[in-house]
């Protein structure tokens, strides 16, 4: 590996210490309400903290998490021959638009449910299974069938991401929501108006996408929230 690549990864890697410092260790604590659920793996943890870290500090979010995730994808879409399409750039009308609405502070956190993400476990087993792509399942349910019956008459919503399994890159790409014209899995982790707070997460391999995260998202009364350890 000559000096100049040694270089390069060296300042991606005192970048990345800078960025996490900007945050401190009490919002690191109050941002992981999952760091007691023993039915989410490690990476499905950290997708709740990001998430939450969103919440509590937009702005800061964006000029530190998610710029550690756009040079890394450059870096990673770098081999390929239309990479100048497949970049992201700072005039990304996605990007752009994510600054106006990202300034949030301090909105109400995302709780981990163990009920609801043995549902996100089990519609991405389903993709798995089945090659699917789509918030409905290969019996012809929609998320919102699946999840009433256990959340019945519940504001809720889904989000499924693909080609992922690392927590950042999961969480960042829903965030920036390219492609996507209604912004659905971006106005779900920014959220004021059906008051989603409890969530359930999974990540599942897949046949086509190599990788897929289901996140559902439920809004409970405040009481069930004080139950969560």
């Amino acid at each position: 590996m000559n000096r100049l690549i040694l270089c390069l990864l060296f300042l991606i890697s005192l970048q990345t210490k800078v960025y996490a410092q900007s945050w401190t260790d009490s919002e690191f604590r109050q941002a992981n309400t999952a760091r007691n659920a023993d039915y989410l793996t490690n990476e499905e943890k950290n997708i709740i903290l990001y998430m939450n870290l969103i919440r509590i500090d937009g702005e800061k979010f964006y000029n530190t998490f998610l710029q550690d995730y756009i040079t890394n994808y450059n870096e990673k879409v770098r081999k390929y021959r239309n990479y100048n399409d497949l970049k992201l750039i700072k005039t990304n009308p996605y990007y752009l638009s994510l600054l106006k609405q990202i300034k949030v502070k301090n909105l109400p956190l995302f709780y981990p449910d163990e009920q609801l993400t043995s549902l996100s476990r089990a519609h991405a087993i389903d993709l798995n299974k089945n090659n699917l792509d789509t918030h409905e399942s290969s019996n012809g349910l929609k998320f919102s069938q699946r999840l009433a019956k256990y959340f019945p008459n519940k504001p809720m919503s889904e989000n499924i991401d693909f080609g992922y399994s690392n927590s950042l890159d999961i969480v960042c790409h829903l965030l920036l929501d390219c492609g996507v014209p209604s912004l659905g899995h971006r106005l779900n982790l920014l959220d004021q108006k059906y008051k989603l707070n409890t969530v359930g997460v999974s990540i599942q391999r897949h046949p086509s996408y190599t990788w897929c995260a289901v996140i559902d998202f439920v809004a409970q009364p405040k009481l069930a929230l004080s139950r969560i350890p």
